[in-house]
């Protein structure tokens, strides 16, 4: 039933891969093999190697970021939170000049961002959005839209 696509961010994956192999892997050459005075305590390594593993997983998070669409309706992984929506739940689509990425209007007056669908990817974002909005549309109670 229509473009069921996973929405998926392209500059912010990138990015997010790029500078978590740089930070991962610059944190353990310079945690595990640096010879400087004071670098060889247990402690010192530790950090190094903890620092790498939490941006791992936050730039893993930033990675994954996603939408995906069902017939039932739209998963929305976001950074932090991942959260499941019926498409009767969202009214509107929105992608303003001043937003970053796509926002959501509820049916019960609150908003949910979608991070997937972003302004910095330029055209390619902006079609996103309408296809995001074309299928809010078709398989909701959506009103207004972009």
């Amino acid at each position: 039933m229509g473009d069921d696509r996973v929405f998926r961010p392209l500059w912010a994956t990138v990015a997010a891969w790029l500078v978590g192999a740089l930070a991962v892997g610059g944190s353990l050459l310079v945690g595990l093999g640096s010879d400087a005075p004071g670098s060889s305590s247990s402690a010192n390594r530790w950090s190094f190697v903890v620092f790498a593993a939490l941006a791992a997983l936050l730039l893993w998070r930033m990675g994954g970021v996603h939408a995906r669409p069902s017939a039932d309706g739209l998963v929305v992984r976001n950074i932090l939170r991942t959260r499941r929506l019926a498409w009767p739940e969202i009214v509107a689509v929105r992608l303003t000049v001043d937003d970053p990425w796509v926002v959501l209007d509820l049916a019960d007056g609150t908003t949910w961002p979608v991070m997937a669908v972003q302004r910095a990817d330029g055209e390619r974002g902006m079609r996103e959005a309408t296809r995001l909005a074309r299928l809010v549309r078709s398989r909701g109670e959506a009103a207004e839209q972009l």
